[in-house]
């Protein structure tokens, strides 16, 4: 669609309450759309105060099959930030939802809720939804089946800041993420440096299988919220996974047909780092300050054409103003610091988000509110365009066309194409904070307040 209007309801076929400070880019799947949310507007009396949802809601109608409802970490709200939705898009697989909490927790759903039975292995839904000391509550159909959990915090050594954010990955049997491991309440001291960044579940079980070893954690600015990437470097499948550290790394996938008992280590190919003169001890000394930091990396890595493409810089709360884009050798090996640059093209403030490419144009966007075309050979910007607030969230190159929001509310639609035209720009009522998506014909673009599917008639 390029043609609607939130206000007037033109084209808008459906829109859904998300409770306020919703930060999760909505999924569609299977006749499903699944968006973090929180309880500000409780879907069910059972459920009182603040929690984090993922909702579950028909695609055809935005209507509620159910939720995943998750009492906050309550020793510490730097851990869980209060009223912040469940801020992890998950991803689904056949009849599987695996996503992480705002608990840390990595989750494995059944995508028909409890509608069709208690599935287990995990059989404690009643616990899980109640508060610390709480009274378990009664599961009805209304609510989330889980299949398994696995805490990050007790099973990785994790400290979650803020709110944990990670799209996991699947390869065949196999799941990546990323631990959310980040900073404590004083923004400047890793209470889990020994924590691993990025690692490994089997997808059936949960069990934790393997786990980088880059000591990550005592470089780690804010937290760890860049998700891994997959592709074939000639052939050769890699795992690409931006660091907190402003390091992006590149892995051999994990063997699991190897018999082991305790966690593996993932094999390093090639680690590149974004920013090598930035400072690398004592970080949390420079907190706050515009001028000069470390840097992070908190889109993804997009793997084309034997290249990594990623956006990074200092971080957007904390850190120095500077970003830019990295443009790296993805074929090469070791440390490619001094090598594995093709090109850096420079964002004029802060990044956070992932580049989308279609017929080798790139689009991305930075935190000073602009849209950059660039060609995504040679690193040549195109054309740019100015939002008046920063833009959080991703482009969505879909249908010949790129769509893309910002935190002003402001929205647009531009041909992707090097000659800039603008196909349309509407106003949302709330701040986007996240990516659009697109699927059957339908468009979802979720403020901080509602979700908005967007229907050409």
């Amino acid at each position: 669609p390029t043609d609607f209007d939130p206000e007037t309801g033109r084209n808008i076929k459906w829109s859904a309450p998300l409770g306020g400070k919703a930060y999760g880019t909505p999924i569609i799947a299977a006749g499903k759309v699944f968006v973090g949310a929180n309880n500000n507007l409780p879907r069910d009396p059972r459920h009182k105060g603040d929690r984090g949802v993922l909702l579950c809601l028909n695609e055809s109608d935005g209507s509620l099959c159910w939720q995943l409802v998750v009492p906050r970490i309550a020793d510490d709200k730097y851990k869980d930030w209060p009223q912040i939705g469940m801020a992890s898009p998950p991803t689904v697989e056949g009849d599987r939802i695996y996503t992480v909490t705002n608990r840390a927790e990595v989750v494995c759903l059944d995508i028909h809720g409890l509608k069709n039975g208690n599935d287990g292995p995990y059989k404690d839904e009643a616990r899980h939804m109640a508060p610390l000391g709480e009274d378990p509550i009664d599961v009805t159909d209304l609510d989330a089946d889980i299949i398994w959990i696995y805490d990050m915090v007790d099973g990785a050594g994790a400290y979650p800041h803020d709110s944990p954010h990670s799209a996991i990955l699947i390869d065949g049997p196999l799941l990546y993420l990323n631990t959310c491991n980040g900073v404590d309440n004083t923004h400047a001291k890793i209470r889990r440096p020994n924590a691993p960044a990025l690692i490994v579940l089997d997808k059936a079980t949960g069990r934790l299988l393997a786990k980088d070893d880059e000591h990550i954690g005592p470089n780690i600015f804010h937290a760890t919220w860049s998700s891994p990437a997959i592709g074939k470097v000639n052939d050769e499948k890699r795992i690409f996974f931006g660091g907190p550290d402003g390091v992006c790394y590149a892995f051999k996938p994990f063997d699991h047909t190897k018999t082991f008992e305790s966690p593996q280590l993932l094999e390093r190919v090639w680690r590149f780092d974004c920013d090598p003169t930035a400072p690398k001890e004592n970080i949390g000394s420079y907190l706050r300050n515009r001028e000069q930091s470390p840097s992070n990396i908190l889109g993804l890595p997009v793997f084309y054409k034997n290249r990594i493409y990623v956006t990074v810089g200092g971080d957007i709360w904390w850190g120095k103003e500077k970003a830019w884009l990295e443009c790296i050798d993805a074929t090469k090996t070791g440390d490619i610091t001094n090598s594995g640059r093709i090109w850096s093209y420079p964002l004029e403030k802060h990044a956070c988000g992932t580049p989308s490419i279609v017929n080798d144009l790139l689009f991305t966007g930075d935190c000073a509110g602009n849209v950059h075309c660039i060609d995504a050979e040679t690193g040549k910007q195109y054309w740019t365009h100015q939002f008046s607030r920063d833009i959080w969230g991703s482009t969505l190159a879909a249908d010949g066309k790129v769509y893309v929001g910002s935190r002003s509310g402001e929205f647009a639609i531009f041909a992707a194409q090097k000659q800039k035209r603008i196909i349309a720009e509407i106003d949302f009522d709330g701040q986007i904070a996240t990516t659009p998506t697109a699927a059957n014909g339908t468009l979802y673009v979720a403020t901080t307040k509602n979700l908005y599917a967007i229907k050409q008639q």
